[in-house]
């Protein structure tokens, strides 16, 4: 019997791949033990241990940092042979105690209303690794059974469904600065968040939301390692890395033989938190609703829970969580609009998107990406 996948992110939804783009290439994809026969034979020094905390195989990367060794002229020389994450990609299947697939909007190829349509594509994907999947979700459900019983013991416990909801018919207020404000206030404050209670401060001081949305931002940017910081593919290709050391930050290109080359520095204080206009808002808030329901993203919530010990509601957890990812999110918006004036209307939120979702899409869960 086939296994069950909820494909709604990618319902009526197209994938194209964009000749020159290479940006999924960027990222080190696993080698599968049932793969690994193959470039033992016949790739063997291209085959290395992931850097990663739960090492296993990948491929190697140009000088340990740049793009896969297979990529050349933008196009993949094992595109025939290519592992089972790369043919995955923009798709991703997370695991909780269900499976539903999220389609990566990093990824330039899912913005232009051409190509493969993408819910066939992820039931092929679904199929070829249905032994994966199923394994996966034994054990994901298990951890989640846990984490409901400990949030049922410790009184934190929330309707999922409800807390949804909620968001989804405050979504405009969402997009808005001052609501953010009062609404991260609350999760802080309130033993039991609800967002009846929200209103629009007026007053709210814009300096401290900033300085969280820098941090928050900056922590992504905080290594060294090119592997490792936020990319930002844009529309010519060109693949921007944001480095930060300290509150000073670095754009550069890293060219297709994983070279960087400096375009520029800003100090991360001169970045003013900017809210999208009426075209903008729109965009954020169709972002804010995919959020909203992904399965990952409530793991990261439930990844957070865990992490501090239960000691929120569910509810303050989750209001507080999507807020904090808006203004991460409109931060990076107004520092695409320092470097490449984007600005803060529709193009420059999908832009922002574009730059942040692959990012949102890494942070750790309870839950498992298979």
């Amino acid at each position: 019997m086939a296994i069950e996948v909820d494909y709604s992110d990618v319902a009526g939804k197209k994938a194209d791949c964009p000749e020159g783009c290479g940006m999924c290439c960027l990222c080190q994809p696993e080698v599968l033990p049932e793969e690994r026969a193959f470039f033992r034979t016949k790739y063997p020094k291209m085959m290395v241990k992931s850097k990663c905390a739960d090492q296993h195989f990948a491929l190697a990367m140009k000088k340990g940092r740049g793009s896969c060794v297979f990529l050349n002229g933008r196009r993949c020389d094992i595109y025939q042979n290519r592992t089972t994450y790369c043919r995955q990609f923009p798709y991703h299947f997370y695991i909780s105690d269900r499976i539903k697939v999220e389609l990566d909007l990093s990824c330039r190829g899912v913005w232009t209303g051409k190509g493969n349509d993408a819910e066939e594509e992820a039931r092929a994907l679904a199929q070829a690794s249905e032994r994966r999947l199923t394994m996966t979700l034994k054990e994901a459900s298990s951890v989640y059974k846990e984490f409901y019983s400990i949030c049922k013991e410790t009184g934190v416990m929330c309707d999922v469904s409800q807390l949804r909801m909620s968001v989804s018919e405050n979504l405009k207020n969402f997009t808005n600065l001052a609501y953010i404000a009062k609404a991260m206030d609350l999760s802080l404050e309130e033993p039991k968040m609800s967002l009846e209670r929200v209103t629009a401060d007026s007053k709210f001081d814009l300096k401290d939301l900033t300085e969280a949305a820098m941090e928050a931002s900056l922590g992504s940017m905080g290594s060294n390692d090119p592997l490792n910081v936020p990319v930002y593919c844009d529309p010519k290709y060109n693949w921007n890395m944001f480095m930060a050391n300290g509150n000073t930050i670095e754009l550069a290109v890293m060219d297709d033989d994983g070279d960087l080359h400096h375009k520029g520095f800003v100090d991360a204080r001169d970045i003013e938190l900017k809210e999208p206009d009426e075209n903008g808002k729109k965009v954020l808030a169709d972002y804010i609703s995919i959020l909203n329901g992904r399965d990952s993203f409530l793991g990261n919530v439930f990844y957070m829970m865990d992490e501090l010990g239960y000691e929120d509601d569910m509810a303050n957890s989750y209001y507080g969580a999507l807020c904090a990812t808006i203004i991460d999110l409109l931060w990076r918006a107004s520092l695409l609009d320092h470097f490449f004036g984007t600005g803060m209307g529709a193009e420059g939120m999908k832009e922002a998107i574009i730059f942040y979702d692959m990012d949102r899409l890494d942070a750790p869960t309870i839950g498992a990406f298979v």
